[in-house]
């Protein structure tokens, strides 16, 4: 669950202590006594101290106990919203959707679920939200800043830069500005200019270990930087929260492994992983993988032939993390005719919706065979649609999520006609590249080298399965041949979308247009091997990791 409270909400409650509830007794009547109002707003107060103090269940059932007394108290559901943000994303939706429904002139209900759907990856309606809490409260800088970023994430960096350049005129001194203004220049591979508002970040004392974790990401070092001594000495600062901690961890990793000092690097990396304090359920996550299997067989595809759209236009780029995906995407959107639409979370939301969370270990089998033959060409078309909104002129749109290899199997119900690239890396140095990687908590697999590998077993098993049932239809793209021959395997790639080729595909890293994840500064550099073997450096530290892996260490 998610503590984070959008901004400036509790203006809404009255400040001063909240009125002192009696319960009256039976057949005598009060004198006094809080009115309705006055107890709902007590509650609410209350929840929010609650929600302050990370006691998010107990906030919750306050919330609800105000509904039951007054349905769609808009105040009520918003701190419902805020609560299951970052948690439960589509409850949150839901609630924010009511609390505007009941006051569409609030600005900051408009703002939390244009946030809410920037967390589901639905941005047109975020940007709509946004825009709306800007037109009733235009000098609404966490609104400006909101808006920014799901520009940037929506692939519109470009649009991105003048709304935080509007919102630093208003406040140079808001922690989300110029971070926010960064990315969208890093975004755009613009990454001097990043530094340079990075670096005014940290000598205003603003966000500081985000600042620092952002700065070293816009170059690969050479010589020890001022900024690493920086980093060490924020790290002793008794006030630092582990959030920061985790932060400025990785930034020093990240600066120490490109000075090639890779023993102190790891320690750094595995700081920030004790810091993060994230927990992964292996056995849970095992069990689930057994039940997609067992679920998605060659006879229960046959029983569903004819299901979904046959539309050749979606690409679904998948495999672990740090595998090649984004190096991938960025060859293949290259083409004139093939959009790069980044990572989507669209299918993922689709497959939620039906019943395969990965956090259930339960029958799968049962919202799978719920699929009725309608209902699947319901879902791909809405699919396609979100599709055509992103790039109504292209021939094939590529999703990159990496983590759709999980979800195959629904992709081959729902696109029979969709490519599929699968990019395989040597595990141990795919492993390695998570590790040090600051990845969120929706990646707590990557919390520990053992936890790692035995994950990485799971994902290899899961894509022997999809490759048994659907032999002959998924593209392997290995990174280290790809790495060693980029233009013949260019042309494979785009032989296998159905595409005539493309020179401009051999100068991905010249290609305009945003990347938003954690390999942005390498796609803007030519083919490099360094990263082959990578895993090397660190050979001393990994041991755990490579008997987690076991057999397929050697692959």
């Amino acid at each position: 669950m998610n503590n984070r409270l959008p901004p400036a909400w509790s203006k809404h409650i009255k400040p001063g202590p909240a009125p002192k509830l009696k319960l009256p007794q039976a057949n005598l009547p009060v004198a006094n006594s809080p009115s309705h109002a006055q107890v709902d707003e007590a509650l609410l107060q209350q929840a929010y101290t609650f929600q302050q103090a990370k006691r998010l269940n107990e906030a919750q059932d306050l919330c609800l106990r105000v509904l039951s007394r007054t349905p769609n108290h808009p105040l009520a559901l918003y701190i419902l919203g805020t609560i299951c943000l970052g948690y439960d994303d589509e409850a949150a939706l839901r609630y924010f959707a009511r609390a505007v429904g009941e006051e569409p002139k609030n600005p900051y209900y408009h703002l939390s679920l244009g946030e809410a759907y920037v967390k589901v990856g639905e941005y047109s309606s975020a940007i709509k939200h946004m825009l709306h809490a800007l037109q009733l409260k235009p000098d609404l800088v966490d609104a400006l800043c909101a808006l920014g970023r799901a520009y940037n994430e929506f692939g519109k960096p470009d649009m991105a830069l003048p709304v935080y350049e509007k919102a630093l005129k208003i406040n140079r001194h808001h922690p989300k500005v110029l971070v926010g203004l960064a990315s969208a220049l890093t975004s755009l591979g613009r990454m001097d200019s990043a530094s340079a508002h990075l670096k005014e970040t940290i000598k205003r004392r603003i966000a500081v270990p985000a600042a620092y974790n952002d700065l070293v990401q816009t170059q690969k070092f050479t010589e020890e930087p001022v900024e690493l001594q920086s980093i060490l000495l924020e790290l002793r600062n008794p006030k630092l929260d582990s959030d920061g901690a985790q932060k400025l961890h990785f930034a020093a990793g990240k600066v120490l492994n490109d000075l090639k000092r890779y023993e102190e690097a790891f320690d750094h990396f595995n700081e920030a992983k004790k810091a993060s304090g994230y927990k992964f359920h292996i056995e849970l996550y095992r069990r689930w993988v057994d039940s997609m299997i067992e679920t998605f067989t060659p006879d229960m595809l046959v029983a569903r032939a004819g299901y979904g759209n046959s539309s050749d236009a979606p690409v679904f780029v998948v495999g672990m993390p740090r595998s090649g995906t984004t190096l991938t995407e960025q060859i293949c959107g290259s083409h004139p005719d093939v959009h790069g639409a980044g990572e989507l979370s669209k299918l993922r939301r689709v497959a939620n919706a039906i019943g395969l969370k990965t956090s259930s270990a339960g029958d799968l089998s049962r919202p799978i065979m719920s699929i009725t033959a309608d209902m699947s060409r319901t879902l791909a078309e809405e699919h396609l649609s979100y599709l055509t909104e992103r790039a109504p002129a292209a021939l094939r749109v590529v999703d990159k999520t990496p983590h759709n290899f999980e979800l195959i199997g629904l992709i081959g119900l729902l696109f029979p006609g969709a490519r599929i690239i699968h990019c395989r890396r040597d595990a141990i140095d795919n492993c390695v590249s998570c590790f040090v990687q600051n990845f969120s908590e929706g990646h707590s697999y990557n919390s520990d080298l053992r936890t790692l590998g035995l994950y990485y077993r799971e994902y290899d098993r899961l894509m022997r399965h999809w490759d048994k049932i659907f032999p002959g239809r998924i593209f392997e793209n290995r990174y280290e041949t790809l790495v060693e021959d980029q233009e013949a395997q260019s042309r494979r790639l785009i032989e296998y979308l159905g595409l005539p080729w493309d020179d401009a595909c051999l100068r991905f890293f010249d290609r305009d247009g945003s990347v938003n994840t954690p390999s942005r500064w390498q796609v803007r550099q030519p083919i490099y091997k360094s990263s082959v073997k990578r895993w090397k450096n660190y050979e001393n530290e990994i041991q755990t990791l490579i008997d987690a892996l076991g057999d397929l260490a050697d692959k």
